[in-house]
């Protein structure tokens, strides 16, 4: 159980890591606001338990953010912040829809950025509170058919960092997540691909996107479980900037600093043959 009672503001809980997270928190004794687009979706989560809401809050709606963060600070303000809102997209860079992935960003990264500096200035005021931003393995790894949703989670790891330097001294933390494969709706119903697909990259796009749909509800990874070390990381005295969950996208990262390494390495002389000459 908790020492003492904090308030979580959750993006997303209608189903995945963000339901785990809060019916997690809710059980746990903490005070829980928690959103999705339509909140009637989060009656069954918060039904019972005097120490969860649930709000309507679309993260891409300015009055929706103004309103959710307007609510919390009635109830003492944000302690910890979960921005976890978002979905997958897949499609080829050529074959994408620009109004898809024009969405994908609002959604994914400026909702999040919106969200984030709306609850800075009361952790700035208070000299306290956390930021937890769901990033994915995908912000370090782009992959065939991802790269609009790679560019959406690599900018949440860059914004991560550059924020934790501008706020550590002021109290706060920021801690990015990056999840591998875990049984969430990501790969599956929640998936979404190009409109129209060109037949030159099925090999490459196409026939990912079909094994992604496959093994939806068979990664490894387990919500609850994910809940557990995000919620372990905001209550060490010294939580992570990054924080990798599950074992396949922990290899995936180890892989890519050894094959990042080894690049650096072999074009060394090139690298510093571009500066002026001492």
């Amino acid at each position: 159980m908790i020492k003492q009672q904090r308030n979580w503001l959750i993006t997303g809980c209608s189903s995945g890591l963000g339901y785990a997270l809060a019916k997690y928190l809710i059980t746990s004794g903490e005070q829980v606001f928690a959103t999705a687009r339509n909140a009637k979706d989060l009656n069954k989560l918060v039904e019972g338990h005097d120490n969860a809401y649930a709000l309507t809050l679309d993260v891409t709606c300015t009055a929706d953010i103004e309103g959710a963060i307007e609510f919390v600070n009635q109830h003492g303000g944000v302690d910890v912040l979960v921005n976890n809102a978002g979905y997958g997209y897949i499609a080829a860079i050529e074959e994408a829809d620009e109004k898809d992935y024009r969405q994908l960003f609002e959604t994914n990264l400026f909702g999040l950025i919106a969200l984030t500096r709306k609850v800075l200035p009361s952790m700035r005021k208070k000299g306290s509170g956390h930021i937890i931003n769901i990033s994915s393995i995908g912000g370090m790894i782009g992959n065939p058919g991802s790269g609009f949703y790679a560019a959406t989670k690599f900018a949440v790891i860059g914004f991560s960092e550059s924020l934790s330097k501008e706020v550590e001294s002021l109290g706060i933390k920021v801690t990015a997540v990056l999840p591998g494969p875990f049984r969430t709706d990501w790969a599956g119903r929640s998936l979404q691909a190009a409109k129209h697909p060109i037949e030159a990259y099925k090999e490459t796009v196409h026939d990912r996107v079909k094994s992604l749909n496959q093994q939806s509800g068979q990664q490894v990874g387990d919500p609850i479980r994910a809940a557990k070390a995000i919620i372990y990381a905001v209550n060490s005295a010294h939580p992570p900037l990054h924080l990798v969950l599950g074992k396949p996208g922990l290899e995936m990262v180890q892989e890519k600093i050894v094959s990042l390494s080894d690049e650096l390495t072999k074009w060394t002389d090139i690298t510093l043959s571009a500066d002026y000459p001492d």
